[in-house]
């Protein structure tokens, strides 16, 4: 296995209820899990109790079966917002993820040109700052910064909210080639079921801070966003999926 939770429980100060409680949670080598559930489910905390963010209260988080008291290179994160450097040109912020994983300089030039390849961005983004790009081509940025790190492990905390929908449809498509051509493990938060359905291969649904649910998704790959709806399975699985969010008159 990649990483697990086992009995896994987080109670903030101040709070009546736990935001995570009784968490069992196991995501093999190379699988790509969705965390789905509706604001408030605890699935951002999950998140970032598997990427050593946040000390839960009482049970425990494995990596390889060895425990995960802290971040760790091996464990890569993106979350909603970019969090780019605004005052770093774009090769820049991803020289700075370099240099703190002791990439020798002789090396790093090549090496961004690379990682912004891979993400699909062209060389001449290389000198323009964050502010000068669009939230498609920031979300890139912070993909290629994640991925300087080489991690194992991908987790991804709604990365694409924040964008119109076909930008959002394009960064799937980017993350499934990622996926597919790296063979990394990807953890991956949302509240769209579409989004969920598409990128999956096992959806764990929360709510109330507890699992309710894991599905594994049978849909056949690739699947491309015109032709979802088309799937074997997506209905059932759709359908399924708004009844245990709660979501009244699926379809």
């Amino acid at each position: 296995m990649a990483i697990a939770t086992r009995d896994l429980t987080v109670r903030f100060p101040n709070t009546p209820q736990p935001t995570l409680h009784g968490i069992d949670l196991t995501v093999p080598d190379g699988s790509f899990t969705v965390l789905v559930g509706a604001s408030g489910s605890g699935k951002s905390t999950l998140l970032h109790c598997l990427a050593g963010l946040i000390t839960p209260t009482s049970g425990a988080v494995t990596d390889n079966g060895v425990p995960v008291l802290a971040p760790h290179p091996r464990r890569g994160v993106a979350f909603q917002r970019d969090v780019l450097f605004p005052w770093l040109s774009v090769a820049g912020n991803i020289d700075f993820a370099l240099r703190a994983h002791r990439v020798p300089v002789r090396l790093r030039g090549n090496r961004i040109d690379e990682l912004l390849d891979l993400v699909g961005l062209p060389a001449e983004v290389r000198r323009k700052r964050p502010a000068q790009l669009s939230g498609g081509m920031r979300q890139r940025v912070g993909i290629a910064r994640m991925l300087a790190g080489e991690p194992e492990i991908m987790l991804m905390d709604e990365p694409f909210a924040a964008l119109d929908a076909l930008t959002r449809l394009n960064m799937q498509d980017l993350l499934i080639d990622l996926w597919t051509r790296l063979q990394r493990t990807i953890v991956f938060v949302t509240h769209d079921v579409d989004e969920a359905i598409r990128l999956s291969d096992t959806i764990s649904v929360l709510a109330g801070g507890r699992i309710t649910n894991q599905i594994p998704n049978p849909l056949s790959r690739p699947r491309p966003a015109d032709a979802l709806a088309d799937q074997p399975g997506y209905s059932e699985l759709r359908r399924l999926l708004h009844h245990e969010l709660g979501i009244q008159h699926a379809i």
